[in-house]
Formats: C-alpha cells, sequence, structure tokens
C-alpha cells in the first residue's frame, strides 16, 4: 500500500516500502564503488554523492521510471587500480560525455553497438573486474582477518538470499567502525567549486579508458537498457535518447566534481528486482545520495577498514564479471570475451578493445563468407 503518491501525466511516482528497496537495488554497486574510488584518488565524495543525488531526481521525473545512474565503471574502475588519475577521470568522462551526447542526437548509437560487437564489450567489462579483483586484495592485505571476515558475512548472506545487499551490509559495518574511530561528523554543505578534483587532463590513457567504456556504455547503458524499460516498465525509450541523457549528465556534473554517469541495465534490473516500480524510487535514493553529501569528511573516510573496502571491491568485481560473462553462449564469444579481457586486464585496456574489435570483425566476415 502506497504511504503516499504523486500523479504526473502519465507517469504515477509513489513511495512506499517497495521504492525504498527498490532504491536501494540501485545503490548496491554505487555506493561501495564510489566510496572506493574517494579512498583511492583525490576525488570529493561529497561532490560525487551530490551529483548522484541530483541527476537520480532529474532522470526519474524526466523518464518517468526507476531510471537507473551508476558511474562509469571501466573509467572509475581504471581509476581505482591507479591507472588513471583524478583529473584524467574528469578529462575522460567529458569526452566520453561530448560523444554520447553527439552520437544520441545523430541516431548513431543503434549503428555503432554493431560495429563493436557484444562479445568485445563484455570483453572489457572482464577486464575491468579482473583489475578490480587485483585492487581488492592489496587491500586485503592491510588486515587479512578482518578481511576474511568480511568474505564470510557476504557468502552468509548470499546463500540466505541476500548477495546483492551483502556489499551494503559490509559497508554498513565500515561506516560504523569509522564513525566509532572518528566521531558522528557535522553536517556541512559541500563547498561550491570547479573541477574540485583538479583541472581535467586528456592523456593516453584517458583516451584509451574512454573509448574503452564509451563500448561499455553503448551496450550495456543504452542498447540494454532500452530494451529492459520496455521489458519490465513498459516504457519505450530510445538508445539515442539514453546516450544523450548519459551525455549531459557527465557535461553537467563533472565540472561540478561529480563523476562520468551512466544508465545501466543491471541498475535498472536492480531496482525492478527489488521492487520499484515507479519513479518515487529515483527521489528516495536522490535525497539520500544528497543526504550523504552533508556528512562524508576526509577524516571519515579514511578511518574506513581498508580490509573491508577491498571485500567491498571484490563484491562489485564478482557482480561486474557476472554481468560479463551471463550473457555468453557460443565457443567463439567465449574465446574473444577470454581474449579481451586477459590482454585488457595484463596489457592493457585500449590495445585490448582495438585487438578485440579487429579479431571480431575478422570473424563475423568469416561467418558472414562462409
Amino acid at each position: 500500500m502506497a504511504l503516499s503518491s504523486v500523479d504526473l501525466p502519465g507517469r504515477p511516482i509513489e513511495f512506499t516500502v517497495s521504492e525504498v528497496t527498490g532504491a536501494i537495488g540501485d545503490s548496491v554497486t554505487v555506493v561501495p564503488l564510489i566510496v572506493a574510488l574517494a579512498a583511492t584518488t583525490d576525488v570529493s565524495l561529497a561532490h560525487i554523492f551530490v551529483g548522484f543525488g541530483v541527476f537520480q531526481i532529474v532522470w526519474g521525473l524526466v523518464y518517468g521510471m526507476p531510471m537507473s545512474l551508476e558511474p562509469m565503471k571501466a573509467l572509475v574502475g581504471l581509476a581505482i587500480v591507479g591507472s588513471l588519475s583524478a583529473p584524467e577521470l574528469a578529462g575522460a568522462g567529458l569526452l566520453a560525455g561530448a560523444a554520447l551526447l553527439v552520437a544520441g542526437r545523430m541516431g548513431l548509437v543503434g549503428r555503432l553497438e554493431a560495429i563493436v560487437g557484444e562479445p568485445v564489450v563484455r570483453g572489457i567489462q572482464l577486464a575491468v573486474a579482473l583489475l578490480l579483483l587485483e585492487a581488492a586484495f592489496d587491500l586485503s592485505m592491510a588486515s587479512m582477518p578482518v578481511a576474511l571476515l568480511g568474505v564470510a558475512l557476504v557468502i552468509a548472506l548470499s546463500l540466505v538470499g541476500f548477495r546483492r545487499a551483502s556489499a551494503l551490509v559490509v559497508l554498513g559495518i565500515g561506516g560504523g567502525v569509522a564513525v566509532f574511530a572518528y566521531g558522528v561528523p557535522t553536517p556541512r554543505l559541500p563547498a561550491l567549486a570547479i573541477f574540485p578534483s583538479g583541472v581535467p587532463t586528456l592523456t593516453t590513457g584517458a583516451l584509451e579508458g574512454m573509448v574503452a567504456q564509451l563500448g561499455m556504455t553503448l551496450g550495456n547503458a543504452a542498447i540494454a537498457t532500452a530494451l529492459l524499460s520496455a521489458d519490465l516498465y513498459d516504457r519505450r525509450v530510445s538508445p539515442d535518447d539514453l546516450a544523450q541523457s548519459m551525455g549531459a549528465t557527465c557535461l553537467a556534473a563533472i565540472p561540478a566534481g561529480g563523476l562520468p554517469m551512466c544508465h545501466g541495465s543491471g541498475g535498472l534490473a536492480g531496482k525492478y528486482a527489488f521492487g520499484a516500480r515507479t519513479a518515487g524510487a529515483n527521489l528516495i535514493l536522490g535525497g539520500g545520495y544528497l543526504a550523504l553529501a552533508l556528512v562524508v569528511t576526509g577524516g571519515l573516510l579514511a578511518a574506513f577498514p581498508l580490509a573491508l573496502l577491498g571485500v567491498l571491491l571484490a563484491v562489485v568485481a564478482v557482480e561486474l564479471g557476472r554481468s560479463a560473462l551471463a550473457p555468453l553462449s557460443g565457443s567463439r564469444e567465449w574465446a574473444v570475451v577470454l581474449g579481451v579481457a586477459l590482454v585488457g586486464a595484463f596489457v592493457n585496456i585500449g590495445i585490448a578493445l582495438v585487438a578485440g574489435l579487429l579479431v571480431w570483425l575478422v570473424l563475423e566476415q568469416a561467418s558472414t563468407g562462409a
């Protein structure tokens, strides 16, 4: 039963227990990932939460449904493992945002997706997952007993049906430890600033990360999210519209200290699975993010146990790896995905993307010729 509701033309908004739990469904990977990013780079966690809060609300109202909003995982993952600095992350995100905006306006998303090939995109996802696992192990070495306890808790929660929520439980425990060590922070407004984490820079690594991210975004955040919107919520959303909204989000949020953000099919499915049916989930989650922006501080973050942070990263990595491998069927797809993933994890993401794309085009041409 609805606690309250608001009716927009054709777009009801409800605030129910289901909308609250649905909001959590879109945060189970978002919050651990951005906390890990803030702990390993110079980004401002408060400004990041403001960006997520504002745009959760904006796109929930615009699309009239529980539209997801997630970090661009390839770029953020590369920043967490040290391959991108905060200014490089901002530069790559701005460039990706501009590219998405132009591609959406010109109706190029569908054609670009056909060229890239889904197995190549899945391989990049798996490569980022492997890099996150490596970073998770390094962080866990700060206190292996604490890390093992965290892993045991995640396994126990997964066995009783709370796999997706396990990361939030570990995050809550780590947050409790940090508050106990640091004290309860005094709420304060984040300072208004342009590029609070440094002026964006474009390097070879940033360009490679941007290209890799676009491959993931086109498949997971544009095409797949458009299909899920119709399947789950009976909303016809154009992939090109999604590309434009993601581009606009990046271009507006990054100068104010936000992250490169995208819509994601995983977040949309998570909201649905946890009960969200209206944009009320976005308003609830957006309000929660804005509230967190008032209390997070550098000292509080520094008090967060690094070993538990490693557990959080491992959970995120496993979820990302699962999403990369789940849709695979044929041996040819498996070979491309694993090849791209290994080259990306042990050599370079950009080289993996280019090599994977060339191999996939050759295989497709051979298949067509046969």
